[in-house]
């Protein structure tokens, strides 16, 4: 089922070939500026995992991967829903020093994915992980490098608006504010996360949400988030406000990655401890592996929010229904 918001008297700015040319831009030259501020080295990366490695990322729990068989291999093969612990896995062999690190080119399907203005079954997205030392798990670590991934931002929409003629929107600066926080503001209990936060987003125009996973006062999580790769109480989601749908779109999720302690609270609390047994567990547990911060940053989404497109489907070939292409054509938006 897809649903959509269209905006009377909407109209796209790039059309064609100058729309495609303007999504190759913003693709290279992002890559080039996060890269630069994080310290980051492109590497290649899978596009399916074993099923019984625990690599794969489990995003809510509920979303179930497409997978297949092929000969000589006894195990199911996953098609990745991110890269979120294959990176930290495989980290080490690169020789990285401290506070280096990696990022790739991430595509995945995600088919239990709901479809609207922002989601689509195909996810493409910058999947990055640097190293990091044991005692620079806290807040201020991860709010160094959330504005580390915000001046990348900026510098993009800069490009953008030199190249293009596109006008800048971004603040200068990212607020910050934690999922209880946000809650506190307005606590009415008919509201939901998404409309606290649009709220929210609407006078600051740019906000990362810290605190992702936990069960917070009114015992609901912000939002659902796997147990076994970023800390809950040191992650979090980074928002624009999207002035075409009046509301928030989020363009990276991010976080400093669990250690033993963190990682065996939030298996217990998800009901998961049996996970413990699953080799990348096993390697986190045993303190085996770096420690590391990393995330992920929607590319089509990104191209987006830049180019002013009032849906992905502008921006990325994916699967729609006869109904949503025939309505956008309707209206003089042809989705790819």
């Amino acid at each position: 089922m897809e649903t959509y918001i269209f905006k009377d008297g909407y109209r796209p700015i790039l059309h064609s070939l100058e729309n495609e040319k303007a999504i190759r831009d913003i693709r290279e030259n992002f890559q080039d500026y996060l890269a630069k501020n994080l310290n980051l080295y492109r590497v290649t990366a899978p596009l399916f995992v074993l099923a019984n490695s625990g690599i794969n990322d489990g995003l809510n729990g509920i979303e179930k991967p497409v997978s297949f068989h092929i000969d000589g291999i006894k195990q199911d093969i996953e098609i990745v829903h991110s890269l979120a612990k294959w990176k930290r896995y495989n980290i080490s062999r690169y020789g990285f020093k401290m506070y280096e690190g990696l990022y790739t080119n991430m595509n995945a399907i995600r088919k239990d994915e709901r479809r609207d203005n922002y989601h689509s079954i195909y996810v493409d997205q910058w999947d990055y992980e640097l190293i990091i030392k044991k005692e620079d798990r806290n807040l201020e670590t991860l709010k160094n490098y959330v504005e580390k991934v915000y001046k990348s931002l900026l510098e993009i929409e800069d490009f953008v608006y030199r190249k293009y003629k596109i006008e800048p929107y971004l603040p200068k600066k990212i607020n910050f504010v934690t999922s209880q926080e946000l809650l506190d503001l307005y606590p009415n209990e008919n509201l939901s996360f998404d409309e606290r936060l649009n709220m929210y987003i609407r006078n600051k125009k740019a906000v990362f949400v810290i605190g992702i996973g936990h069960l917070l006062s009114n015992n609901k999580p912000f939002d659902l988030r796997a147990p076994d790769y970023d800390d809950w109480n040191l992650n979090g989601d980074l928002f624009v406000y999207n002035e075409l749908l009046d509301n928030a779109l989020e363009l990276s999720s991010m976080g400093i990655r669990v250690d033993r302690d963190s990682l065996y609270n939030q298996l217990k609390l998800a009901n998961k401890l049996d996970d413990l047994n699953l080799d990348y567990q096993q390697k986190v547990y045993n303190e085996q592996l770096p420690y590391t911060l990393g995330g992920g940053i929607g590319q089509s989404r990104l191209c987006m929010f830049l180019l002013k497109k009032l849906h992905i489907g502008e921006v990325q070939s994916s699967i729609w229904d006869k109904s949503t292409r025939e309505y956008f054509k309707s209206k003089g938006v042809e989705l790819l």
